[in-house]
């Protein structure tokens, strides 16, 4: 046997059979580590640390990069006001969430901080904001073993990857066992590893999120070699992708948590746009970019509301909002709105603040899907860590009907970049999302550095018009009221898709929810419109033009050289 090259079958076997028969531990601990606040390694490690001593950094095992090293000793450099800052704005969006959705912190006794190494200091500060909320902190490294991980997405605590090209090519190992045995023995294991942490699971409040940005993009290369799901498989793992979410509800109600997502820049972001790179120059750069994002992650919660108000009460005269780009740009959408009762109680669409999504700025809805129809189209969007180049989906009512992207050569192949990572392997989503981004701050910002094509979705949706694909933004929670801060209720919670859940949940939710921004610069006109066909215009030529809204051109004509003209 030792002098022989074993068949490809007989490692498979082998393979299939390691996974299975050792997945009631990997998954069973992979479910305690994202619940138990008591697993305390990486807690330790920033809490008992001298973080101005950066060999900290490789105590917790990953691979650690320039990149970690720059924003440890930059974090180093910061006054101590400007960390606890960046902290109270992460903490503080989290507790408002809880507010803001009418859910009960007090019930909860531990919170999820996941990031990108480097934060630590940030986060030392937050895991004290935290314990003065009654929340013990859950810090877990993202997953490492295959049957844990998910394509394009990482959950936990990681350092930039060593080389993203073998991610890519490692992103569907799970081809080589995934079956339909191997799905009923992992849906078994992980009811059973729940029940066994059913306490800290219902004690679990949700995760508190730090994202990054500014890194170099990456342009994947599809290869011959690389493991990829055939049609079964797709089928089978979004299947058991919406089981896993099932039980998952079961054991932490949707309707109980919240989270809070917040980005900051890593140096990288400090090269010029066309890449070269001058240590002290890219610094400044960087420190810059750095302190204005801290700016925009601050911006003032009341002006906004209010502003953001004028554009609902507009919205909600509408039957539909009609979305044109403009040069190059093909979009040309009609997204259908729900129909209201009592407009003096109840609003479409939700006045989003600084709290679960730092920054603030946008007003989004759950779209109905019957009558939702067009093209959206976009030149070039950040999802997850992949850059999308034209970017392009046709819906007829509300779902998706084709798409495609201009990655590769192949057009074959770009389709299958956007269903691995957009549809998540399946045929077709539901528009769950329409929102309108306020958020000319953080786009004139973007503009006057050149970076708009390397900040995250976390940013770019509050930047312009974004559409997000999958389930909506109240999925396992539609039936827990939810009202806006002048008091009127929400009911655009569901849609022709989510409301099948009364019947049988395999049916409602897909478990994902991927948005998709058109920029201001792509931007021809944004028209709410009436039953009886008048218009009602919120942007115009990529600005806004909505009486008493005004002010939120002032960013962009600064950028531009104009006077301010509220």
């Amino acid at each position: 046997f030792e002098e022989t090259v074993p068949p490809a079958a007989s490692v498979k076997d082998v393979l299939y059979w390691f996974v299975s028969d050792y997945c009631d531990y990997t998954v069973t601990y992979r479910i305690r580590e994202g619940v138990d606040p008591a697993l305390t390694f990486a807690k330790d490690i920033i809490m008992d640390s001298d973080l101005n001593d950066l060999r900290y950094l490789y105590r917790f095992g990953d691979y650690i990069s320039e990149s970690e090293l720059l924003v440890a000793q930059f974090m180093n450099s910061l006054p101590e006001e400007t960390v606890q800052l960046m902290a109270d704005t992460y903490t503080e969006g989290y507790r408002k969430g809880f507010e803001v959705m009418g859910r009960d912190l007090s019930k909860k006794s531990a919170v999820q901080i996941r990031y990108e190494l480097g934060f630590e200091r940030m986060v030392k500060a937050a895991i004290r904001n935290f314990r003065e909320m009654g929340l013990d902190t859950i810090l877990s490294r993202s997953a490492v073993w295959s049957v844990n991980q998910k394509a394009g997405r990482k959950v936990g605590y990681y350092g930039t990857p060593a080389n993203r090209q073998y991610e890519y090519d490692h992103r569907y190992d799970e081809a080589i066992y995934l079956n339909k045995a191997f799905t009923d023995r992992k849906a078994s294991v992980l009811r059973v590893a729940y029940e066994q942490y059913k306490k800290e699971a219902a004690a679990y409040a949700g995760p508190a999120v730090i994202e990054t940005f500014g890194q170099e993009g990456f342009q994947p290369v599809n290869k011959k070699e690389a493991n990829r799901l055939d049609g079964r498989q797709e089928k089978l793992s979004a299947k058991a992708a919406n089981e896993a979410a099932v039980i998952t509800n079961e054991y932490i109600p949707g309707d109980e948590t919240s989270f809070t997502i917040i980005a900051f820049p890593v140096p990288e972001i400090g090269r010029g746009s066309h890449g070269e790179w001058d240590a002290e120059s890219a610094g400044e750069r960087f420190k810059k970019i750095f302190e204005e994002t801290i700016a925009i992650n601050t911006l003032d919660y009341e002006k906004y509301k209010t502003i953001q108000q004028t554009i609902i009460d507009a919205l909600d005269e509408a039957e539909y909002v009609e979305v044109k780009g403009k040069g190059e740009n093909r979009t040309d959408l009609r997204v259908s709105l729900h129909e209201l009762g009592d407009r003096e109680k109840e609003t479409n669409f939700e006045n989003c603040v600084a709290d679960v999504n730092i920054p603030l700025g946008e007003v989004f809805t759950s779209p109905k899907l019957c009558g939702t129809q067009g093209t959206l189209f976009v030149g070039t969007v950040y999802i997850g860590d992949f850059q999308f180049k034209n970017l392009s989906m046709t819906f007829e009512d509300g779902m998706i009907k084709a798409y495609s992207c201009d990655n590769f050569e192949d057009p074959n192949e770009g389709r299958a970049l956007v269903k691995q990572m957009i549809l998540k392997n399946h045929d077709t989503l539901p528009m769950g999302e329409f929102a309108i981004g306020t958020n000319t701050t953080a786009y004139a910002m973007a503009e006057r550095y050149g970076i708009l094509d390397k900040l995250p979705i976390l940013i770019v949706e509050k930047m312009g018009p974004h559409f997000a694909v999958g389930d909506t933004c109240y999925s396992w929670a539609e039936d827990s009221a939810v009202y806006n801060p002048n008091g009127k209720e929400i009911i655009a919670r569901d849609n022709e898709i989510s409301i099948l859940r009364k019947e049988d949940l395999s049916k409602a939710y897909f478990s994902c929810h991927t948005d998709i921004t058109i920029p201001y610069s792509e931007l021809d006109t944004i028209d709410a419109v009436r039953a009886d066909g008048s218009r009602i215009s919120i942007i115009a030529d990529g600005r806004f033009v909505l009486p008493g809204v005004g002010e939120l051109n002032v960013p962009l004509d600064k950028e531009q050289g104009k006077p301010d003209n509220k």
